[in-house]
């Protein structure tokens, strides 16, 4: 008898229908841009102005990151890296126009690798894409019929803000066909909030200048924005709630590259932890409820942790450099990230700010070597496990350590990026492709209060 039992046990687990993805991208969300604190114990980890309730909720019923890192401190460069589960260098993607020239194939892309694995999944992308090659070439069976750009979120509809809501319902209605058919899915659901200039609803925004700011963050508008966003993830979630697949589905939430915190160093184009280190939480079969961890995570793990979490045991598409979260999510954070290639390593080529020009970093462990080309140049090496904000410098007390992270750093970015064009940046002869700037400014749009124009500031 007992035998029989777990035979039928044992079927019914082969047997246990493939989970559902949802991943929700914020644009430009800064590390502590939710109400929900990123480290339990570090009151500056989350907004003191911002309410986003329904996002915390999924820390609350899941896992909150507490190092997790964007692949790119720019939202083109870091969207290549998640597709592909590549670094910027390595894809030869490092910006916009670089891209061009990407060096990854189509047929392993995130929806095409996860389809190939499994022919039943359906896949869908909505809402800012900016790749140069179209979302069917890339695996999804639908999408919204272009390449949009920061502009494409700028709607003149004051009821549908950064176009949110169009971009909630239309995720809401793939996943009803899905169920209805009966296929597994991955949604993607990349927003165009938080990234300026700022939307909400006019009445959210009366509701936010009623109230006092915070000290970390202080613009009634993007408050309003966020609070109206995270009211926009909330009807994704209500949505998976009524289909009865919450128990079958893992939603993932993060940003595609930092922002102002008022408290990390650096922002946006930044490789410091202000640029890299974004929002991420997890939700899913088998994570543990409000669990938090300090386990380093990037961007380009995404892909082999759905490939793995969708067909265990399935071969990455070959090329990948990310590594499955899978055991990590499974373990409470007890278990530690199999990445195919380590230290993790970030480039971009035109930060502003302090240390304006290119900048590279590379992590191991807690240790982060930074470095830069601009006038402050060289590297400089940071304990991140209890210098969050790179405030002090170890690399005259660590100088084995710094010159073999430095090693390895540029053995990468020649790698990637090829030997001249290093060298170039080396010399400051060339620049790796500028950064684009966008200027498309033809829509009406909120002001924003002056208290919080400026780049962030860190007391040292």
């Amino acid at each position: 008898m007992r035998f029989v039992l777990f035979l039928a046990i044992a079927v019914s687990a082969g047997s246990a229908a493939p989970p559902n993805f949802v991943f929700i991208f914020a644009d430009d969300q800064a590390w502590n841009g939710l109400s929900r604190r990123m480290i339990r114990d570090l009151p500056e980890s989350g907004s003191d102005y911002h309410r986003t309730p329904n996002i915390d909720s999924l820390g609350l019923e899941g896992m909150t990151f507490s190092r997790a890192y964007a692949a790119a401190p720019k939202c083109e460069p870091s969207r290549y890296a998640i597709t592909f589960g590549m670094t910027t260098t390595s894809l030869n993607a490092p910006d916009k126009r670089t891209a061009a020239n990407l060096r990854a194939d189509s047929r392993h892309s995130l929806a095409n690798a996860l389809k190939e694995a499994n022919s039943s999944y359906r896949a869908a992308t909505f809402g800012k894409w900016q790749l140069v090659r179209p979302q069917r070439e890339l695996g999804f069976d639908s999408d919204d019929g272009k390449i949009t750009q920061n502009q494409d979120g700028q709607p003149t509809d004051p009821r549908n803000p950064k176009r949110m809501l169009e971009l909630t319902d239309k995720g809401n209605r793939f996943m009803e066909d899905s169920v209805a058919a009966g296929h597994p899915f991955y949604l993607q659901l990349w927003h165009y909030a938080v990234h300026g200039p700022n939307q909400s609803l006019p009445e959210s925004l009366d509701r936010w200048r009623a109230r006092p700011p915070g000290r970390l963050h202080r613009d009634p508008t993007r408050a309003a924005m966020a609070d109206d966003f995270d009211r926009a993830v909330g009807i994704t979630l209500a949505k998976i709630n009524e289909l009865g697949i919450r128990d079958s589905t893992y939603v993932f939430y993060m940003s595609d590259n930092g922002g102002p915190t008022r408290y990390l160093r650096g922002g946006k184009t930044n490789v410091t932890e202000g640029g890299l280190r974004v929002p991420l939480v997890v939700r899913g079969p088998g994570v543990k409820a409000d669990a938090y961890c300090d386990t380093p995570v990037v961007a380009y793990d995404l892909l082999p942790t759905i490939l793995d979490l969708a067909d265990p045991g399935v071969a990455p598409p070959p090329g990948i450099e990310g590594g499955s979260w899978k055991p990590l999510l499974l373990s409470g954070c007890a278990e530690d990230v199999a990445r195919v290639k380590d230290p993790m390593v970030f480039f971009f080529a035109e930060a502003r700010g302090r240390d304006a020009g290119p900048q590279a970093a590379i992590m191991s462990g807690k240790f982060k070597l930074f470095y830069s080309w601009g006038q402050a140049g060289g590297a400089s090496l940071y304990d991140v496990s209890t210098d969050i904000r790179e405030t002090q410098d170890i690399a005259a007390q660590q100088p084995d350590l710094t010159a073999e992270l430095q090693r390895q750093l540029m053995d990468h970015l020649r790698d990637g990026l090829g030997a001249s064009a290093l060298a170039g940046i080396e010399t400051g002869r060339v620049a790796i492709s500028p950064a684009r700037r966008d200027r498309a400014r033809t829509r009406p749009r909120q002001r924003t209060d002056r208290r919080d124009r400026s780049p962030a500031r860190n007391p040292q």
